[in-house]
């Protein structure tokens, strides 16, 4: 009997060692997966900032692709990649956002003072409604084709090489349309 526990955490140990290894070289181990890809669009919250149109489920079946970019004033990530939600929006690309946890009041000034790249923003300011998204930590962005379709996930900041390698050639293709 004393043998097999001295056999068991070596053996234990060897068996989660390979689990990692087989992990670190699956295909895209870098990206967290949603089961919201090719799957409707959670619904938003109803709540928006004073003065800034709110952001509505409709807004998300116009029939034209959107990028969905949940944030907060309080994220120094988010705000590293507002110049380029400013430039997509600059460029003719439809931008939403979803404030979370956040002051509205701080949010209000920080788009007036950095810009607002937003056709609409929802807030959720309990955090419960990114939950639904799957959302884990902003920012974290979401590709959703023209009748409301989650198309793809970026988790993290829309800055560097991740960012031009991933997020950027699935944003090409959704705006290119089917095909």
């Amino acid at each position: 009997m004393a043998r097999w526990l001295m056999i068991l955490p070596p053996v234990l140990f060897a068996g989660l060692a390979g689990l990692f290894y087989a992990g670190m070289y699956r295909e895209n181990a870098g990206e967290l997966q949603s089961v919201f890809i090719n799957r409707p669009a959670p619904v938003l919250p109803t709540t928006g900032l004073p003065g800034v149109p709110v952001l509505t489920d409709a807004d998300l079946r116009t029939g034209e692709v959107t990028v969905v970019n949940f944030w907060a004033t309080w994220c120094p990530p988010c705000r590293a990649e507002h110049p380029v939600l400013l430039e997509m929006a600059g460029k003719g690309v439809r931008v939403a956002g979803v404030n979370i946890m956040d002051d509205d009041a701080k949010a209000v000034a920080y788009l007036a003072e950095d810009g607002n790249p937003f056709i609409g923003v929802a807030t959720d300011p309990n955090g419960r409604n990114r939950v639904e998204w799957g959302v884990t930590a902003p920012p974290e962005t979401f590709i959703i084709a023209g009748d409301g379709t989650v198309l793809f996930r970026f988790v993290g900041p829309l800055v560097g090489t991740d960012y031009e390698t991933r997020f950027v050639p699935a944003l090409e293709k959704a705006l290119a349309g089917p095909g």
